[in-house]
């Protein structure tokens, strides 16, 4: 019986030794699987091209084999189809361009830039490869957004802001001559003038000739609030006009008329209110009093033009429509301003739906209207409100600001009308006007 009972225990036992000694393998072999997939792990992770350790994501490797995912955006920009009208770029600027214009002759063009910049390019060929350029940099602090020219190039006013609020900075040419083989001195500031609008931005600058009735010919300038004032400068001096208030929570544009006779606003209402710019005998301002209202439009209107003699004035809507009005009226005998044409805005979003315009401008002989809508550029017939040419993607990112040049300019053996836009995307084009059909 003892002998059977330790027979017994000895076969467990071996089971048991037998039991113990497969467990350990096992799990000696589970160890080196275990290891050796660890090595390759760290293996392949250092064998990565990159680590963005800020995100904690590693980039993906480049497919190879494929010449697609290495086309980067600039390729995709470089191979998307030029447009006709679409003739030069000026480069240089290293930031968002915020505002430009053109001098009286359209052979200088000034840009204001958000890397503080202002340019001031002269264009004695738009075909040309590349162009010479004034540089100012703008005093610590102050990021030009808008300018405008006096009279001519030698003149120019720059709209800033500041941590203060809004300033205009007035340069001019330096009474120093450069010697011989020298570089042309930097203009000098010949006035300023802070917090013009108190803590408010400027939303739009403009300057034109005074030449209605007695006036002397100097500038006036008008600085447009993004709260609901008007301010009126003389250009030359820096002397203030005055002030006009819209009265309409906030303001979208304002504009002088080519002869300094007028000035209306785009504001948050439907209606456009214009005032008249009194002269005294000896030419200088001497009132403004308010001559006159545009009613029609159903909605905000975003922007106004001057024609080019004074005597109409293109208003675009969110209503959908653009309105040209005659205000060579009597309104001092109470005789209201008449609306000539109406046009609807031919263009639409995806669900069809009308959309406004952001900027427009009038070309100097009054015959093509210029408008955007983000990076959409338009060009419409005065006379008829139809599509001429369109960009639909003329920048890449939303338009800024919109000039026509003056007079023609050379372009090769050319001689045309040009257009110049700036946008968010640093870049400043300059376009030819569209051939306009014949009816």
């Amino acid at each position: 019986m003892a002998y059977l009972k330790g027979e017994i225990l000895g076969s467990a036992a071996t089971e048991i030794f037998a039991s113990v000694l497969v467990g350990g393998l096992l799990v000696a072999l589970y160890f080196s699987f275990y290891l050796r997939r660890k090595r390759n792990e760290v293996k392949q992770i250092a064998e990565l091209p990159h680590c963005d350790v800020t995100n904690h994501k590693f980039t993906k490797p480049a497919k190879k084999g494929n010449p697609k995912s290495t086309v980067s955006a600039a390729d995709k920009a470089q191979g998307r189809r030029h447009h006709p009208l679409d003739l030069n770029t000026l480069k240089g600027h290293a930031d968002a361009v915020t505002g430009l214009c053109f001098s009286s002759d359209g052979r200088s063009l000034a840009t204001a830039c958000a890397d503080r910049v202002v340019r001031v390019f002269k264009l004695d060929d738009v075909s040309s490869k590349s162009f010479k350029f004034l540089r100012i940099n703008m005093p610590s602090g102050s990021h030009p957004v808008a300018v405008t020219f006096c009279k001519d190039a030698s003149q120019l006013l720059v709209g800033a802001h500041n941590i203060s609020g809004s300033s205009l900075y007035m340069y001019g040419e330096t009474a120093q001559k450069p010697s011989e083989g020298s570089k042309m001195p930097l203009p000098e500031v010949k006035w300023v003038k802070e917090r013009v609008h108190d803590k408010k931005g400027i939303l739009t600058l403009v300057g034109t000739s005074a030449t209605y009735g007695s006036a002397d010919g100097s500038t006036i300038i008008a600085s447009c609030s993004e709260g609901t004032d008007i301010k009126l400068w003389q250009g030359e001096t820096g002397k203030y006009f005055g002030v006009l208030d819209t009265n309409q929570l906030k303001n979208n544009m304002a504009a002088l008329s080519p002869n300094g006779r007028f000035v209306a606003a785009a504001a948050f209402t439907a209606d456009v209110k214009v005032w008249e710019i009194v002269y005294g005998k000896d030419g200088s301002v001497k009132e403004t009093a308010r001559a006159m209202q545009l009613k029609g439009h159903k909605s905000a209107v975003t922007w106004l033009c001057f024609t080019s003699d004074s005597e109409r004035i293109l208003t675009a809507s969110k209503d959908g429509s653009m309105r040209v009005w005659n205000i060579n009226v009597r309104y001092h005998l109470d005789e209201d301003p008449k609306c000539l044409k109406v046009f609807p805005i031919p263009l639409h979003d995806e669900k069809g739906s009308v959309m406004h315009y952001d900027r427009m401008s009038l070309s100097p002989d009054d015959k093509i209207i210029a408008t955007a809508h983000g990076s959409n550029l338009q060009w419409l017939s005065f006379e008829t409100g139809e599509v001429l040419d369109e960009a639909d993607k003329a920048h890449d990112a939303d338009i800024t600001c919109m000039a026509w040049a003056p007079q023609p300019m050379k372009t090769e053996n050319v001689v045309t009308t040009i257009l110049a836009t700036c946008s968010n995307d640093k870049k400043v084009k300059l376009w030819a006007a569209p051939k306009i059909p014949s009816h």
